[in-house]
């Protein structure tokens, strides 16, 4: 019985001895691995590539004031609020929506005048600057808007911008050329160097976009003449770049 029990316990010390040993291997094993992914790659290969698309805009902006100038405060803002309260409501019936007009400024200043007999400075007047902005997003719009607006006592038109509403959607498509063009590139340069590519080390981009103005209207200081023929506007478009650096490891 005593025999059978020191045979046992000397089978269990041999069975503990295999699990230790085999944990052991395993434990030196990974940790060996995870120190060698930890050493730095001596072997890679840094590639650049630009990726590109053409925008288009489709959001046409354009601003315009109504400056009035009197010497009763009152009065002048009960003319300018007509003048642009009259070419607001041609724009709503344009078809513009109210969340694409908005009131930018609303300027009020008094105009200083200098006494010489009684050495002292006094008011004058006033200058009173109105500015609105409309988003377009019917670019046949641009052009009837602001052929009519001096009609209506409008006698500023600060410009019209051409804007992409949404620029990283163009960004991404640039982008996603530019890596396709880093691969292919490192690519082949490993298959005539007779290596290949392993796992994408680090990486980085830079852009030319976003948002993105396009061409411009400029039509400041303008005169009322309801005779006027609209100007032509167009919107043109713009190349999106985008330049990625991407470095591999060699195996």
């Amino acid at each position: 019985m005593l025999k059978e029990a020191k045979s046992y316990f000397w089978i269990l010390i041999d069975v503990a001895l295999v699990v230790v040993i085999v944990f052991g291997t395993w434990c030196a094993v990974y940790y060996v691995g995870r120190y060698t992914a930890s050493l730095p790659i001596t072997r890679t290969i840094s590639v650049s590539a630009e990726g590109k698309t053409v925008a288009e805009p489709d959001i046409a902006k354009l601003s315009f004031a109504v400056v009035s100038e009197g010497k009763d405060s009152e009065v002048i803002q009960a003319d300018n609020a007509r003048k642009m309260n009259a070419a607001i409501e041609f724009v709503k019936a344009q078809g513009v929506e109210a969340k694409d007009i908005k009131t930018s400024s609303y300027n009020l200043s008094p105009r200083y005048e200098y006494d010489d007999k009684k050495r002292t400075t006094f008011i004058s007047g006033y200058t009173l600057t109105q500015t609105v902005t409309v988003q377009l997003r019917d670019f046949e719009k641009v052009s009837p808007i602001l052929g009519a607006l001096p009609g209506f006592g409008i006698n500023q038109i600060h410009g019209v911008n051409f804007e992409i509403e949404d620029p990283e959607k163009y960004l991404a498509m640039a982008r996603e050329e530019a890596f396709y063009r880093a691969y292919a590139k490192a690519a082949a340069m490993a298959k005539q160097n007779s290596v290949r590519l392993g796992r994408v080390v680090t990486f980085s981009e830079g852009s030319q976009g976003g948002p993105i103005y396009l061409r411009s209207y400029e039509a400041a200081a303008m005169k009322a003449d309801i005779g006027a023929p609209a100007p032509m506007i167009e919107p043109g478009s713009e190349e999106v770049r985008v330049n990625v650096t991407v470095t591999y490891e060699l195996q």
